[in-house]
């Protein structure tokens, strides 16, 4: 599946992470992503849009339709992720 695949790729999904709550600028992603660098930034960036997940307009990067229902999933997931941890830490108590 595309969408698997370029979910996988590093820094796809920290990229969408950090637009899941306001629109980014080029420069805001790079610094919130470690400084991920230019050249790999730019790819994600080109396939997430290809994917139609996110689009950019004078605000910077953001999602689209598409992109804020998957963020949802993306949501739910942190969720889980959480309560996981939770127990896991729980049990090596």
């Amino acid at each position: 599946m595309v969408l698997m695949d370029v979910l996988g790729q590093r820094w796809a999904l920290r990229i969408l992470w950090e637009l899941r709550e306001e629109r980014l600028t080029f420069r805001q992603l790079q610094e919130r992503c470690d400084q991920i660098s230019p050249t790999v930034l730019n790819r994600r960036l080109k396939e997430l849009r290809d994917l139609d997940l996110l689009d950019h307009n004078g605000n910077g990067f953001g999602f689209t339709d598409q992109g804020k229902e998957l963020g949802q999933h993306l949501l739910a997931l942190n969720d889980y992720a959480q309560r996981w941890a939770d127990r896991t830490q729980k049990t090596k108590e």
